[in-house]
């Protein structure tokens, strides 16, 4: 009963956002900017007037796989944003400059969230086939309950990883709206564009959040029962 009132919607939910996401991006893909930057020289020119040096941009292979790597001080783009000169491309690239300014003051929600990364890592490997153990040795009584028990331990690390994701996120969008407006490198309606491209990519991640929370009240039930 709860799978179909609750993790059945909540995962058509992250379906619908996915979904969205993509759309939102492929239409802004379509629509170039005046200033007719690259995602990469979007990236180079954010890093160069908040005068951050040591930070490179990098193309990578794949498609929506940008992302900011603080251990390597590199911005990632995808090779569609790296090279595009499209809304879509400059909203990426600004908005993982906005972890690259979160990194740099210190923003504590991302150092949180780079604390969880082990936890999380741990939590959806190994945490799930605990579970799934604890459950088939259901017979054995005490011995069944500490294996569940530690799955949904680990599990939790997991939900907490997806929460503070959410304040880090969204905080990297609205730097990053910030700055591609105050250095001029989106001109009126495009900022507007480039807003609905970063909430509909917010959107999914405040899907992925929900979804884990309610697997983890569909793990405390079926513990219960």
């Amino acid at each position: 009963m709860f799978y179909l009132l609750f993790l059945l919607p909540g995962m058509l939910l992250m379906m619908w956002a996915q979904f969205r996401v993509k759309g939102t991006y492929q239409k802004y893909a379509q629509v170039d900017a005046r200033m007719g930057m690259t995602g990469a020289q979007v990236a180079e020119k954010i890093l160069q007037e908040m005068g951050i040096q040591h930070v490179s941009v990098e193309p990578i292979a794949g498609e929506l796989t940008d992302h900011y790597d603080p251990s390597a001080k590199a911005v990632r783009l995808s090779e569609v944003v790296y090279g595009s000169t499209s809304l879509a491309a400059a909203a990426v690239a600004a908005h993982e400059c906005g972890h690259v300014l979160q990194d740099v003051k210190g923003y504590k929600p991302m150092n949180i969230r780079a604390a969880l990364v082990p936890a999380a890592n741990l939590g959806s490997n190994i945490g799930p086939l605990l579970i799934m153990l604890g459950f088939g040795l259901n017979a054995m009584g005490s011995i069944s309950a500490i294996f569940i028990n530690i799955g949904i331990v680990l599990f939790l690390g997991v939900v907490l990883f997806h929460i503070v994701t959410l304040p880090v996120e969204f905080d990297a969008s609205n730097r990053a709206l910030k700055l591609i407006n105050e250095l001029g490198i989106l001109q009126g309606d495009e900022n507007r564009g480039a807003k609905k491209v970063l909430d509909a990519a917010a959107l999914t991640y405040v899907a992925t959040a929900l979804y884990s929370v309610l697997q983890l009240l569909q793990l405390l039930m079926s513990r219960r029962n």
